[in-house]
């Protein structure tokens, strides 16, 4: 929560310029796990994911978004379609911490200032970086606490659908898929040198993956934005 705390007071201290509108607002939603340990299914959302995200809305189909989201990350193998898995049993749960800043792109012009009901499907990817704690499995499944932590870098791909549903709200419906430049989210790789030969398994050739399915509702404010060239 003071991550959280932070980024509301830094969203808050942004200046407003005349040719510009802001966004900022919550999301909430579930998150699931695909790597070495667990199930695979890509869009199953079993833990609950929220955090808080702002937007700078530069034109009518691009905005700047920087968002703030915590979740439990949780990888069950007897949740697994794979025999291997089921037989070997390992489990895990891991708080991470993600900051994902990026652009996003609309559709179709989102402009709420022309009256009616507005309404976009959108995508939207970035660079993103989740903090978690560094584990590793026993033969017999037990975890072993390594009592560090380390920085996943990643790709956000979300893609989601948006209504304004007044000229101050913003409801919108996205699924985001994370492709991290890491193997150790599910201790699968070990951080520690003197354990990664004897301790690591699967496929280190895949890095792990992890998803955020849910709602995102923002409060539009600052003066109405001039999309305009020169404007």
């Amino acid at each position: 929560m003071k991550y959280l705390t932070l980024l509301i007071i830094a969203f808050f201290s942004i200046q407003i310029s005349n040719a510009q509108i802001n966004e900022f607002g919550i999301f909430v939603g579930g998150s699931n796990f695909i790597g070495d340990v667990g199930a695979t299914d890509y869009i199953a959302p079993k833990q609950l994911a929220f955090g808080g995200l702002y937007k700078w809305n530069r034109s009518k189909r691009h905005s700047y978004r920087i968002s703030l989201i915590f979740t439990e990350l949780e990888g069950i193998d007897n949740d697994s379609d794979d025999p291997s898995r089921q037989i070997r049993g390992f489990e895990f749960n891991s708080n991470i911490l993600e900051l994902s800043a990026g652009m996003e792109f609309t559709f179709f012009d989102f402009d709420l200032h022309n009256g009616g009901t507005v309404s976009t499907p959108y995508l939207y990817s970035g660079i993103s970086v989740a903090k978690h704690d560094n584990f590793f499995f026993n033969p017999n499944g037990t975890i072993v606490d390594e009592n560090t932590t380390s920085y996943a870098f990643g790709i956000p791909m979300v893609l989601g659908y948006k209504i304004a549903v007044s000229t101050d709200f913003i409801l919108a419906f996205e699924i985001g898929a994370r492709y991290t430049f890491s193997d150790e989210l599910d201790g699968s790789v070990p951080d520690a040198k003197e354990a990664f030969e004897s301790r690591s398994f699967g496929n280190i050739s895949n890095n792990d993956w992890y998803t955020f399915t849910g709602i995102t509702l923002t409060y539009t404010f600052g003066r109405n934005p001039c999309f305009c060239p020169g404007g």
